[in-house]
């Protein structure tokens, strides 16, 4: 199975490719250029939920299309059957300390809605959209078995937080979040659109709150990344998504 791994910017590109072996094809897209190598295509999208959905889109398209041979003859890569948000990201430590890696098993737009006199009110409460996706479960516990990562929610953000209040608020309107990043939910929507399953994986680079750049350990989560695809690869590319649908 064909998988396509987004991140938001080279480093973190090649950090995921590092962790798969055989020689490396670059593949021109709009605006961007695939990563392939074996079964993994991995692109840098860009930061923040719009360029990662229009990134996400557009690869998707290529994939989809895909059939017959190529320009070369050689016969053409099969579509996509897997979408993963990947990259680094702040964690409500000491929950999921610097280094560590977590694995979302829900994607949510933290700050997509309204603010209103009686607080925050999510897209959905505005009676309209989506605020989270799931990712298939079962696919969730393999790869936080096979990497050691933590499984809970991630929460996608279009402003980084840099306040103890924010990170409180966060934290209030969704109990249980591991971590927060800029990406996931704009790769989710995307795959939900070409209707292919999505997942994220982060490797914890800081913590959310204050921002402290001497504290962040932003080489220790990109090794922790490299790490957690190598061990992750053999799941995610044999995974076969209608072993999953009793979750």
């Amino acid at each position: 199975m064909r998988v396509l791994v987004v991140t938001a910017v080279p480093v973190e590109r090649d950090a995921v490719t590092r962790a798969f072996g055989g020689a490396e094809e670059h593949v021109a897209l709009p605006g961007a250029e695939l990563h392939r190598r074996g079964a993994f295509d991995v692109l840098a999208g860009g930061a923040g939920p719009a360029a990662a959905a229009a990134a996400t889109a557009f690869a998707l398209a290529s994939g989809a299309s895909a059939s017959g041979t190529s320009a070369s003859g050689a016969p053409a890569p099969a579509p996509y059957g897997l979408v993963v948000s990947a990259g680094i990201g702040g964690a409500f430590t000491p929950v999921t300390p610097l280094g560590s890696l977590i694995v979302a098993d829900g994607i949510v737009a933290a700050d997509l809605g309204a603010e209103t006199a009686d607080g925050f009110l999510p897209v959905t409460a505005l009676g309209f959209g989506r605020d989270r996706f799931t990712p298939p479960p079962a696919l969730v516990r393999a790869v936080a078995a096979a990497t050691g990562a933590a499984a809970g929610p991630v929460l996608t953000v279009s402003t980084v937080t840099g306040s103890a209040e924010r990170a409180g608020a966060l934290l209030a309107a969704h109990p249980g979040a591991l971590a927060e990043a800029m990406e996931g939910f704009g790769v989710a929507e995307a795959a939900a659109r070409a209707d292919v399953p999505v997942l994220e994986v982060r490797a914890v680079s800081n913590a959310v709150g204050p921002r402290d750049r001497d504290a962040w350990r932003i080489g220790d989560a990109l090794a922790a990344l490299t790490d957690a695809f190598g061990k992750a690869a053999p799941v995610l590319e044999g995974w076969n998504s209608h072993e999953d649908l009793e979750g």
